[in-house]
């Protein structure tokens, strides 16, 4: 049988650009390697956040952004530093997402039904200067009815199109080669796995129940990253973040594994950025895991003191939210692959989100009553299971209760009582006054000039030992593995590029499997909402130049 495009991977970006090709007419064939309960991929399993700049949500906040700021912000993160080769084509990404996130990326979105929760988010606030690392702004625009939310119109629009006969949608083919005739890409053939009734995430089977081989006129790669694939990310892992964690928890499914990025390569595209990755530093063992070690990451407000794992605080700027990547070097040169956060019970009420859209049924269920529910008193139902159930949880009356409970923990016996309580009554001290020269102290007010963090995200600054306060929490973190912000480098039309930074012809890519575009459109770091941000922008622009090349 023969096709226009073949896609390679249903996750989002897959989603999207499958949309994109079948409303120009084209007949598209879609693999994936996972049942059709995973339809979707990682982006459904996401909080589902989004950068947009000078958005109607942002005004209604009173928050004034630009296009300026944002590319300002874009590139003081990114911090681009191969800009005549692996970086070339990732920042010119950049440039066309910043322009469309000031754009037209809300509308197009707004126009098949999604929609926004009106409280704006802050994240990666970074903590440096002005043209450092960070959004000056809260840009972070959570989707009503986060990641499922966002997957489903492209998914109605795929479904549509499967049923107009222009799309054929084959989950448990796994592609193992990509064909190649005379330099182009013309196929692909691979192994069709027994079918699975394993629910989302969860680790399906690899027994193999016959082949397959399909011809087409392009094939588009969008099979995501190496984020469960742990030894891929400690093969690539940088020397600039010191040595790779022994233990690292899972923020993806198992079958994130990467696969696909040395198959592409094999025919001919080129790789770059292989050393940059995005990895979170507040991580919790999940204690009803979906897939092997799988983890969950906090989403913090910036009030919770956060200690190495000897008990040795933090500096300025590695506060709770403020440079994911900082604090992960900060805490690898420690020697030790986990950290501690010790916080109140007014804290965790106000400031602990859980990652992802299980995490977040009020949001993902679309409930307004159940979204009023979390200015109550006490922790949303899910950070309280996590406080009952998770392993990570300590939880005590006093702090010599508490670090001993730390100590039993980890069994390593390296937090001193005294040192804690002296680092802890020092920044009590610095909350009697409405001036202080703790950093993070004056950050936690600053917050709290934006009404936002006031109303629903940053508890009213408070001495950590205050018994009132109490009980006090401990959290151990762990690093929990995320995103590729390499891959394979691609031009803006989605065309994958080879050694010689040539397209190779018929080879396309989107998403992260294209490090968001370009091979890298994050330089080093991310300014959040940008990853699942990443696939709609990328599956829009290959999908529909790939449309028009062919005609």
């Amino acid at each position: 049988m023969r096709f226009d495009v073949i896609v390679v991977g249903a996750g989002l970006a897959g989603l999207v650009a499958t949309a994109e090709l079948a409303d120009a007419g084209k007949k598209v064939l879609l693999l994936d390697q996972e049942p059709e309960a995973s339809l979707g991929g990682q982006a459904w399993w996401s909080f589902g956040g989004l950068f947009l700049v000078d958005s109607p949500e942002q005004r209604r906040m009173g928050i004034k952004d630009s296009h300026e700021l944002a590319w300002q912000d874009w590139l003081g993160s990114a911090a681009f530093d191969r800009e005549e080769d692996e970086d070339y084509w990732g920042k010119k990404w950049a440039q066309a997402y910043v322009n469309f996130a000031a754009g037209e990326k809300r509308e197009w979105l707004y126009n098949m039904g999604v929609r926004f929760f009106p409280v704006v988010g802050w994240a990666e606030r970074g903590g440096n200067l002005a043209d450092g690392h960070g959004n000056s702004v809260p840009r972070f625009h959570i989707v009503w009815g986060t990641g499922p939310g966002l997957v489903r119109p492209f998914e109605e629009r795929v479904r549509k199109a499967m049923a107009n006969g222009l799309v054929d949608y084959r989950p448990r083919h796994r592609v193992n080669k990509l064909i190649t005739e005379n330099g182009a890409v013309i196929g692909v053939n691979g192994d069709i796995l027994i079918p699975s009734s394993v629910a989302r995430g969860e680790a399906s089977s690899r027994e193999k129940v016959g082949d397959f081989e399909f011809h087409s006129q392009a094939v588009m790669v969008t099979s995501g990253g190496i984020g469960g694939n742990h030894e891929l990310i400690k093969k690539h892992w940088p020397e600039r973040l010191g040595a790779a964690p022994k233990n690292m928890i899972s923020g993806v499914p198992e079958h994130v594994d990467g696969r696909m990025l040395s198959i592409t390569e094999q025919a001919g595209g080129r790789i770059v950025n292989r050393d940059r990755m995005w990895h979170y530093t507040e991580g919790i063992k999940n204690w009803g895991p979906v897939w092997p070690m799988h983890g969950i990451r906090i989403l913090p407000g910036p009030s919770s003191i956060w200690f190495d794992a000897k008990g040795k605080r933090f500096p300025a700027p590695n506060f709770p939210g403020f440079d994911t990547l900082g604090t992960l070097d900060a805490i690898m040169k420690t020697g030790y692959d986990y950290s501690w956060f010790i916080l109140t019970q007014k804290i965790i009420e106000k400031e602990f989100a859980l990652s992802g859209s299980e995490q977040n049924p009020d949001l993902t269920g679309k409930s307004i009553k159940k979204v009023l529910a979390r200015v109550l008193p006490g922790p949303t139902a899910p950070v309280k299971a996590f406080m009952n159930k998770g392993e990570d949880f300590v939880i005590a009356n006093t702090l010599p209760e508490l670090v001993a409970g730390m100590n039993k923990l980890t069994g390593e016996n390296l937090l001193n009582l005294e040192e804690i309580e002296r680092q802890i009554l020092a920044r009590d001290r610095e909350i009697d006054n409405k001036f202080t020269k703790d950093l993070q102290i004056t950050a936690m007010r600053g917050a709290r000039n934006y009404l936002g963090d006031k109303l629903i995200r940053v508890a009213s600054p408070h001495k950590i030992l205050d018994p009132k306060m109490g009980p006090l929490i401990a959290v151990r973190l762990n690093i929990v593995s995320r995103k590729t912000l390499g891959g394979l480098q691609t031009d803006l039309f989605g065309r994958v590029l080879d050694s010689s930074g040539n397209p190779v012809p018929g080879l396309y890519a989107a998403g992260e499997v294209s490090g968001f575009g370009g091979g890298g459109i994050h330089g080093y770091r991310s300014l959040e909402g940008t990853f699942v941000g990443g696939c709609l922008f990328t599956g829009r622009q290959a999908g529909r130049a790939l449309a028009k090349e062919l005609g």
